[in-house]
């Protein structure tokens, strides 16, 4: 006879297509009891219990979570990563998925981590670091072209200028009111990277390729992401291990050393240069739209995986992943990344699902009449998997091609040979 498992009542942090992709994959569990997600959104709301809660403010997660009597507490988004909310639930004796504040400074600071690398002799692009974008001016203005700009801390993905010419470099410093970074321009194709730990045990996890630019040919301004694709055709098994064994291993070999051991998912955005990967940044969370190509690879129970790596017992789960690739295609309000249009009817997500995608539901709403709306910069996210990049390009088209929106666009070049 088979034992029951253990139910598992879980509380997810966050309220975008990464969430959703999230709570899809944690109700498929048999070990998934509860599942509630702050804030959520109308397509989360579908698979779990959406509620408000100040998911940025420590002692109110914290006290939610053990009034609730939550057994795992899942963090999607950056911002309470940044400001302590795990540690603020590790405090509370509760079990939660993700790094500590002084872990997350691996992307709460651009910073800290250049200053990390350059300590461990971590390959990445040669930097200068301002107190702000002013202090900068004179680096920028008399530097060789292009160089890249970055704001130092969050930016939701956004705070990243490539100045081509002095005057782009000049407006992109004046853009951001804090510190900065400056870096070298990297060339050659990206890769993203995902490992989880629980500070003992590290497993990696598929690869994939993001496009950050809003449009077609890789052109317009950055986004959080308009699309991916997995596997990354460019990051071969030996580049991959390469990665791992100069950039990755190294960085968690340091964050323990200094006292901060790095535990959930650590994702490395990785330029494949010339001289091998070098590291871009870091992320402390899966990526969006990542994690729902991912997550759709994804053959094993997530409860049990994510609950084995916040209880420190990772090494007792190996997870199983779909041979097939994926592909996710983001369909973005009109005027994102800057000022988005919300309010905007969408209708056809059946039949886009009819065809055998999942639509995740990154920025949406449900109107006073019950109708579906926009209500963010990313609304939707298509994914589908396929027997190669090709096939599941074909579908997640096919597929969009059936939702009916007029205030939204995507990109059409996504996972194109």
């Amino acid at each position: 006879m088979t034992a029951t498992p253990e139910i598992c009542d879980i509380l997810v942090l966050g309220g975008g297509g990464r969430e959703h992709a999230l709570c899809w994959k944690l109700r498929q569990s048999p070990r998934t009891g509860r599942l509630v997600c702050a804030p959520g959104n109308a397509g989360i709301a579908a698979v779990a219990e959406c509620v408000d809660l100040a998911i940025a403010d420590p002692a109110a997660v914290a006290a939610y979570a053990a009034e609730q009597g939550f057994g795992l507490v899942v963090v999607g988004p950056e911002g309470p990563l940044v400001a302590g909310v795990v540690d603020a639930l590790r405090a509370a004796g509760i079990a939660v998925f993700g790094p500590t504040a002084a872990a997350a400074q691996l992307e709460g600071s651009k910073g800290f981590t250049k200053d990390l690398c350059r300590k461990a002799g971590i390959p990445t692009a040669g930097y200068r670091r301002f107190a702000s974008g002013a202090d900068a001016h004179h680096y920028v203005a008399v530097h060789p072209l292009p160089v890249v700009i970055k704001a130092d801390g969050l930016a939701a993905g956004k705070g990243v200028t490539v100045a081509e010419s002095n005057e782009e470099g000049l407006a992109a410093l004046a853009d951001i009111p804090g510190a900065v970074v400056v870096e070298e321009c990297l060339s050659g194709p990206e890769a993203s990277l995902f490992v989880i730990t629980d500070g003992t045990t590290v497993q990696v996890w598929p690869s994939a390729q993001d496009y950050k630019r809003a449009f077609d040919d890789d052109s317009g301004p950055n986004t959080g992401g308009m699309g991916v694709i997995s596997p990354a055709p460019r990051l071969t098994e030996a580049l991959l291990q390469r990665a791992l064994a100069e950039i990755v291993m190294p960085t968690l070999a340091a964050m323990a050393a200094a006292g901060t051991p790095y535990t959930g998912v650590l994702y490395a955005g990785l330029m494949l240069t010339e001289q091998g990967p070098k590291l871009i940044e870091y992320n402390c969370r899966f990526g969006d739209p990542e994690a729902q190509a991912l997550l759709m690879r994804l053959e094993s129970d997530l409860t049990e995986l994510l609950l084995a790596c916040a209880q420190g017992r990772l090494a007792e789960i190996t997870p199983r992943w779909s041979g097939e690739s994926a592909v996710t295609i983001v369909y973005a309000a009109m005027g994102y990344p800057r000022t988005a249009i919300t309010g905007t009817v969408i209708d056809g997500i059946d039949d886009a699902e009819a065809l055998g995608v999942t639509v995740f539901h990154a920025g949406t709403a449900r109107a006073a009449s019950g109708k579906l709306v926009a209500a963010g910069g990313r609304v939707l996210a298509l994914s589908a998997l396929g027997h190669d990049i090709g096939e599941a390009r074909s579908l997640a088209y096919a597929a969009i091609r059936k939702i009916r929106w007029h205030g939204g666009f995507y990109r059409r070049d996504i996972g194109k040979a």
